[in-house]
């Protein structure tokens, strides 16, 4: 059975930083690109950011490049999101995902093949 639990979401003021990780069980880690997708209240989930199977390369959606980074450990079994300079409107639940395939631009959900039950990011002004 495949499991992605994500961990690390909470308040921060605007401003901060928080580290998401997301620990993956059940499934081939390194055999997946993975990414983070987020989803705020009334509104669709939306893709973040991606990383290739290795590491190698990495995708964000314009809204975070140049302040979130994700990053992956396959000894671990884990995929993290760096994330600074936090603004309230990144106010969302985080969801880790296992993609079907890296298409080196930004995910739908239909490319996803597996979903975490998501984490908590509020960001207060």
């Amino acid at each position: 059975q495949v499991q992605l639990v994500e961990s690390g979401g909470g308040l921060v003021q605007a401003g901060g930083s928080l580290r998401l990780s997301c620990s993956a069980s059940g499934l081939s880690f390194s055999s997946y690109p993975m990414g983070w997708f987020r989803q705020a209240p009334g509104k669709e989930r939306e893709f973040v950011a991606a990383i290739t199977w290795h590491g190698s390369n990495t995708h964000y959606a314009d809204a975070v490049k140049g302040r979130f980074t994700i990053s992956r450990d396959n000894g671990k079994n884990t995929v993290y999101l760096q994330m600074n300079s936090l603004n309230p409107e990144d106010t969302a639940v985080y969801y880790c995902a296992a993609a079907k395939f890296y298409s080196g631009t930004s995910y739908s959900i239909n490319d996803i093949a597996y979903w975490g039950k998501g984490t908590l990011v509020t960001v207060s002004s």
